[in-house]
């Protein structure tokens, strides 16, 4: 399906793969067999089985992660709200693409596939190999002052995340969203605020660290922000396009998408997150393929993932992005399946699984 024909028709709208309820439970049956008590693992034991229903298979595997980093540059930044020029969103870029950043590490030791597309950054840089152009503009305007974007871009920011999902290569069996451009804390706490009916005020953070005065300065542009963007706001998309920003659009769409095409999604931090919660706003079938890699130290976090009834496997303070929290929770959820997997059942170790549930007791 071409971008055009995306924008002519919801696609976003379709329906989305259906876990597969057998292999839940055929994965339920098999981790009250292994030789543990029943739910000893805790959380461990919930990845397995989600996995299971993901993948149509009562002992899933993960051979294939995919990380895609979306860039994009925000026009709020002129208000002074960041603590780094947007020249930096352009710099990481060539950082992702040289194998420096944390995602780039993290992607080298897990042996994931790592793809950095350009969303529209506010410094031109389609000279660089290695990265994916879809630029939308040159950034977003500044939603302090008029709406972020157009109808016609906020569908094209969908379209994007959609067009590179069906782009990963045959077999994919997990995905990572990664985010990468100045000023989008600022984007996703007012996008955030405005889908949960929340004060900017409630969800802001320091970013990429503004603290003291400067830290109320960003709060009193978000409220104001917030307070012009209202009246032109009755729907999500509406939402995206007065306050969001280019990347958060395309990370929605890749959600969405993925979860039409049943690729199991391993949501980050709070950027992440929030676009997680737009995905589901637009289509609530995308949140049965979400599965939480961590808890932001970003204030906001933690209101977002309440409202998509999530529990994250860690908590680590980390704020940096890019992908680098899910990616850390990947080692979790490898050694989730691996126990699942792996584990003797009572009958092959010759256990009796009456006893040891009465000896945990």
């Amino acid at each position: 399906m071409t971008s055009a024909s995306r924008s002519s028709s919801p696609w976003w709208l379709h329906a989305t793969a259906i876990p597969d309820f057998r292999s839940e439970q055929g994965a339920l049956a098999r981790q009250n067999e292994l030789t543990k008590p029943p739910g000893s693992l805790g959380m461990l034991e919930e990845v397995a089985i989600k996995f299971a229903a993901w993948q149509g298979q009562v002992k899933p595997q993960i051979q294939l992660p995919q990380c895609v980093v979306f860039a994009g540059d925000h026009g709020v930044v002129a208000q002074g709200v960041s603590a780094f020029p947007q020249a930096v969103t352009v710099e990481m870029l060539k950082n992702f693409i040289a194998g420096g950043a944390a995602i780039s590490v993290l992607a080298r030791f897990h042996q994931m596939g790592l793809t950095v597309v350009n969303c529209g950054t506010a410094i031109p840089c389609e000279y660089l190999q290695g990265v994916i152009h879809r630029p939308v503009a040159a950034g977003t305007e500044d939603f302090s002052l008029q709406a972020a974007m157009t109808n016609e871009q906020a569908q094209q920011a969908l379209d994007i995340g959609a067009e590179i999902i069906d782009q990963l290569e045959v077999g994919s069996d997990l995905f990572i969203a990664g985010e990468m451009g100045i000023g989008n804390t600022s984007a996703a706490t007012c996008l955030a605020a405005m889908i949960l009916d929340l004060p900017a005020t409630a969800l802001v953070g320091p970013g990429t660290g503004v603290t003291g005065e400067n830290l109320h300065h960003k709060q009193q542009v978000l409220a104001a922000s917030m307070r012009r963007a209202k009246e032109f706001v009755e729907s999500p998309l509406q939402a995206l396009e007065q306050v969001g920003g280019f990347e958060l659009g395309a990370i929605a769409g890749a959600y969405i998408r993925a979860a039409q095409r049943g690729i199991p999604i391993l949501v980050d931090g709070f950027i992440a997150s929030t676009a997680a919660l737009l995905a589901v706003q637009l289509n609530e079938g995308a949140r049965d393929w979400m599965l939480f890699g961590h808890q932001s130290a970003e204030p906001g976090h933690a209101r977002v993932l309440e409202a998509l009834d999530a529990e994250p496997l860690l908590q680590l303070n980390m704020r940096l992005g890019e992908g680098s929290g899910a990616a850390t929770a990947l080692t979790i959820v490898k050694q989730a399946l691996a126990l699942h997997n792996e584990m003797a059942t009572f009958a092959e170790a010759s256990v009796s699984g009456q006893h040891l549930v009465s000896e945990a007791e």
